[in-house]
């Protein structure tokens, strides 16, 4: 596994993996589908770090990350995606655990994540490599469950 910035040249590769899950779409913004333009503006933005998760150089996923979250001080994932071909693989949890070893690497010590409240299977997996609610937010006016995980 590897992980590759996220370009304007590899947006279609973003695009492609967001619109294979269309039941995340749903859930997130109530559309199946989203745009280009939509998408753009989700990864290619001056506050996070959004990257290509790659297996033998093909687009398997994404993760969008943000080192300093100013409301907390913490690293946060705002976004684990892989695409709908790969699910129930074990893709997920092999990148996952892959960049959450990058992170050990830069010395980060916790790492935080939201899930929408009504996204079960996002809650279970994050649950099975080693995630712990800790409360709940709002964003967008949406109900989020937070979790956190200490890395050592």
């Amino acid at each position: 596994m590897n992980f590759e910035s996220i370009t304007e040249e590899s947006l279609n590769l973003a695009l492609d993996i967001m619109n294979s899950n269309p039941t995340y779409n749903m859930i997130e913004n109530g559309n199946p589908v989203r745009t280009i333009k939509e998408v753009r503006s989700e990864l290619l933005n001056s506050t996070t770090n959004s990257y290509l998760i790659k297996m033998n150089e093909e687009p398997i996923g994404i993760i969008d990350f943000l080192d300093h979250n100013p409301k907390d001080n913490h690293p946060w994932i705002g976004l684990f995606m892989i695409h709908g071909a790969y699910h129930s693989l074990g893709y997920g949890k092999k990148a996952y655990v892959a960049f959450e070893e990058s992170l050990k690497q830069q010395h980060f010590k916790k790492i935080r994540l939201g899930v929408l409240d009504n996204n079960e299977q996002a809650k279970r997996f994050w649950r099975s490599v080693g995630y712990s609610f800790y409360g709940k937010s709002e964003l967008e006016g949406k109900v989020v469950d937070c979790f956190e995980k200490k890395l050592e």
